[in-house]
């Protein structure tokens, strides 16, 4: 990511976390380290190429560990980071919201 400078710390959060899929990956990792194939059920819609994009990017942001086994087959699990739970932690409020708001929001045209 490169230095910019952010008006507030809501810019600076959707730097780290914007997207469509980003969110969606720290909710299903938010339970524990998940394997590649699990977490991409866990996405639906995602594609092999965009999950694989979008945990690097936020591997290199912090918010994501990825877990290499030395074992046959390859074994890979992530994981959030400690900065990666603090955003999930942050993002709860605003799933409840619109939870609450689903039907209103499905309306919209």
């Amino acid at each position: 990511m490169a230095k910019r400078s952010y008006t507030c710390g809501l810019d600076a959060a959707i730097a780290v976390m914007g997207g469509k899929w980003k969110g969606l990956i720290l909710f299903s990792l938010g339970e524990g380290p998940v394997r590649f194939g699990e977490l991409r059920r866990a996405v639906p819609g995602i594609s092999e190429r965009m999950l694989t994009l979008q945990l690097r990017e936020m591997e290199a942001s912090g918010l994501v560990h990825r877990e290499v086994y030395n074992q046959v087959p390859p074994k890979v699990e992530y994981s959030l980071t400690e900065f990666g739970r603090s955003l999930n932690t942050a993002l709860a409020p605003l799933g409840e919201w619109g939870e609450k708001h689903m039907e209103r929001i499905e309306a919209l045209p």
